[in-house]
């Protein structure tokens, strides 16, 4: 016989948690929320099976995730293995062909493979692919001297329709096709996160980061903020590094139709949970619109 190993007050708190999850489930139910997984935890086997279990859940209760990851530190490690070395202009990388043929092979093979599989385990259904697959995201060069990375002008976003409406979970590499035979371009994760949930005008796009958020000028986590705070902030040095780039990209979301987008600490074991389906939250979200305060209803 099992034991059991849980006290009665435990379960009523579980119980408790899920009835309260109630109008939040109801509220995104047949949404699609984009969720960019990158930082820490991709190295981490624990917190890669903890998180596909979050992305596994949430397809069950009826929200459409679509994953979009990065993979930096494994593209760096490789390049040291492989003994390429990178050049590097105002800070950033150039990525030439042999690099970018690096990127590929990490992002779409190794990195996105692992997701996939990880969702798999968790029992779910996943289908890897890269922006170059149908021609999801097509680029042009973000800046020449930096060689092939890329800025996304064209998305084709009806492969990711077709996938979560068969109850699929999309996991997608960010490597995108050019407007030439042949030509791979490098693109941000973050970048290529919010071209995507622009195209597909997702109800959410959730960043993960290795940080708790945007911090306000007393060094405080603001749970709530419009874009035109965002504005304000950067423009007075409060938003600056690499925070700039994450907010830039949640305003082209919401600019293109994302309802809501919020930069989360992906460190924070169920942080999707608890963003999507709570009334604690998970980070800071930056919205134009107010939110639906009503559920969604079927009819």
């Amino acid at each position: 016989m099992k034991q059991q190993t849980l006290t009665m007050q435990d379960a009523l708190n579980t119980a408790k948690m899920l009835s309260e999850a109630l109008p939040y489930l109801q509220r995104y139910a047949d949404s699609v929320v984009v969720v960019k997984f990158g930082g820490n935890a991709m190295g981490d086997d624990a917190a890669m099976a903890e998180f596909a279990r979050d992305i596994v859940l949430m397809r069950q209760v009826g929200v459409n995730p679509v994953v979009v990851h990065g993979g930096g530190p494994m593209i760096n490690d490789m390049l040291t293995k492989l003994g390429i070395k990178s050049e590097f202009v105002r800070g950033k990388r150039v990525t030439d062909k042999a690099t970018v043929q690096v990127v590929e092979m990490i992002l779409s093979g190794l990195v996105n493979k692992r997701i996939v599989q990880a969702i798999m385990d968790a029992g779910g259904r996943a289908v890897g692919i890269s922006g170059k697959d149908d021609d999801l995201m097509v680029c042009e060069a973000d800046d020449p001297e930096l060689g092939f990375v890329g800025r996304p002008v064209e998305m084709n976003v009806q492969v990711l329709r077709d996938l979560y409406k068969a109850g699929i979970i999309p996991v997608i590499a960010p490597v995108g096709t050019g407007m030439a035979d042949n030509e791979t371009f490098n693109v941000n994760g973050d970048t290529a996160a919010g071209a995507i949930a622009g195209a597909l005008q997702a109800d959410r796009l959730l960043l993960l980061t290795d940080v708790a958020g945007v911090k306000n000028a007393a060094g405080e986590v603001m749970t709530q903020i419009t874009p035109d705070e965002i504005r304000q902030m950067t423009a007075e040095g409060v938003i600056s590094g690499g925070m700039i780039p994450k907010t830039e990209t949640a305003l082209m979301a919401i600019e293109q139709g994302t309802r809501a987008v919020t930069i989360l600490d992906g460190r924070i074991p169920n942080a999707c949970l608890l963003e999507l389906f709570t009334d604690h939250g998970a980070g800071s979200q930056i919205r134009s619109t107010e939110p639906r305060v009503k559920p969604r209803v079927r009819r």
